[in-house]
């Protein structure tokens, strides 16, 4: 399996109206220093309808302003659909929407 496959099988496990950080999923990947490497697979993304990329944020709970997918207001948009609600600041509490496995 490649480092790829395994952030996406990581990212496909995040429930719906669920976040984790790039972090979180770099760590659960297999290595807690593939952060950036997360944010690089999640941008190729080959099965966005599949693939929950929109539930990664990072480690303040903030979206991508780069979301590959329609920018940071798409991101926003896909989250609040899940009943994810936004702080007045922009940022998701993670006491609430955090992903704990």
């Amino acid at each position: 399996m490649t480092v790829f496959e395994k952030i996406y099988e990581v990212v496909s496990n995040i429930p719906e109206g669920k976040v984790a950080t790039y972090g979180q999923v770099a760590l659960l990947a297999g290595n807690p220093r593939w952060a950036r490497v997360v944010g690089y697979a999640l941008h190729v993304n080959p099965a966005p309808g599949i693939i929950p990329c929109h539930r990664v944020v990072n480690r303040e709970g903030r979206t991508a302003e780069s979301f590959a997918f329609g920018g940071g207001d798409a991101q926003r948009i896909l989250l609040e659909n899940e009943g994810i609600v936004f702080e007045a600041d922009g940022h998701i509490d993670f006491e609430k929407y955090l992903w704990r496995i």
